[in-house]
């Protein structure tokens, strides 16, 4: 026979110095020392981001890691002028993208109702598209944040050409990218002075 524990489940709390590294010190880097990235970092970037929540547990974000010269410069012909030499010196960019198709992996991500998912969504492309995109979305902070973990930092960039990046890196797929991020350890003065947040009073409301 087998006993069901129904105690309540409790969490620590992030100690001082984790709340330093993934949140209160944690900043955009614009510029990065030549460390490299290895397999293993990037690896336990991967393993920390996948747990993030995602709609009925869809997980329809995708990643590309680009790390050579060669995809770095197919890559920068896409970015705003403003993002192509950081990224160049970056030991590493990923590509996040969304995946349309993400439906097809319901029966493995939901096997309670997943063939009934991926039936209902099987016509709906552009609900599809908006469910990814906005949930690919709540993943990428996730993401964000185990960069920080894994011990790196990353600079974010929404100033590219998708659908030139797309047919770059993703055509005849059903990936669309939706952000770029640089991954590496600080280079030299690789920040701006830290900016200001909103005050509590106007962006928390109680009820």
């Amino acid at each position: 026979m087998s006993i069901i524990n129904h105690e309540p489940q409790t969490f620590g709390v992030l100690d001082d110095a984790g709340r330093k590294l993934l949140f209160t010190e944690a900043r955009t880097v614009n510029n990065f020392a030549a460390t490299a990235v290895d397999d293993d970092e990037l690896a336990l970037i991967w393993d920390l981001a996948r747990w993030s929540p995602s709609a009925a547990n869809g997980q329809p974000l995708r990643v590309l890691f680009v790390r050579t010269r060669e995809g770095k410069e197919r890559l920068v012909r896409h970015l705003d002028e403003g993002n192509r030499a950081k990224t160049l010196c970056a030991p590493v960019v990923a590509v996040l993208a969304y995946d349309v198709d993400f439906h097809e992996q319901m029966p493995t991500v939901f096997p309670a109702r997943g063939e009934m998912l991926r039936a209902a969504f099987a016509d709906q492309i552009e609900k599809r598209e908006s469910i990814a995109a906005y949930n690919s979305a709540l993943q990428t902070g996730v993401f964000l944040l185990a960069v920080r973990a894994a011990g790196l930092a990353a600079g974010p960039m929404a100033g590219f050409n998708r659908p030139g990046v797309d047919e770059e890196f993703f055509a005849g797929t059903s990936w669309r990218s939706h952000l770029v991020v640089n991954i590496g350890h600080p280079g030299t003065d690789p920040w701006f002075p830290r900016l200001p947040r909103v005050s509590v009073e106007d962006a928390v409301a109680w009820a």
